[in-house]
């Protein structure tokens, strides 16, 4: 009887004692997950702020776009990253490597008028000199063109000329 008591308590024990041996076992790894997120997060935050030359300083640059241009760009653009809670949503990263991951996420993006669209899709990241950055070409994608297209319509003649 004493021995059933004994082993019932190492069981119990050690149910208890693994698993928050696990959980802790490889806290770097859940680090590494949450820091590329943190960096997006702060990318969003310079862009809402109107930091537009740091925000142009944490992208990922492909030399297809100047610094002046891209800031003209995201200066007459209509949208901006949402405020607080809506900004980003359901981040999940998958690592590459030590220095780059896949941010997968719900961006909120606000227009002018204040309604807001949520965009779900992946963003490519870069660890540099401690810092993360993201793509360029991620952020131009959520900004827009900063202007509504407008199709034209020419008349021909002949619509001209028919009373219709």
């Amino acid at each position: 009887m004493k021995r059933r008591v004994i082993l019932l308590i190492l069981v119990l024990i050690s149910g208890i004692v693994v698993p928050v041996w696990a959980k802790t076992r490889h806290p770097q790894r859940q680090e590494t997950q949450t820091e590329p997120a943190r960096g997006f997060e702060e990318i969003l935050d310079l862009w809402r702020d109107g930091k537009l030359s740091e925000l142009y300083d944490r992208t990922i640059q492909s030399g297809k776009q100047s610094k002046e241009s891209f800031i003209a760009r995201l200066s007459s653009s209509d949208r901006k990253p949402a405020c607080c809670w809506e900004k980003l949503q359901e981040a999940r990263v998958t690592s590459q490597d030590e220095r780059k991951a896949t941010l997968h996420a719900k961006v909120g993006i606000e227009a002018k008028d204040g309604s807001t669209e949520f965009i779900t899709r992946q963003f490519k990241m870069q660890q540099d000199n401690e810092v993360w950055k993201v793509s360029m070409s991620d952020i131009t994608s959520l900004y827009g063109s900063g202007k509504k297209k407008t199709r034209k319509h020419y008349i021909s003649k002949k619509e001209k000329a028919s009373p219709n």
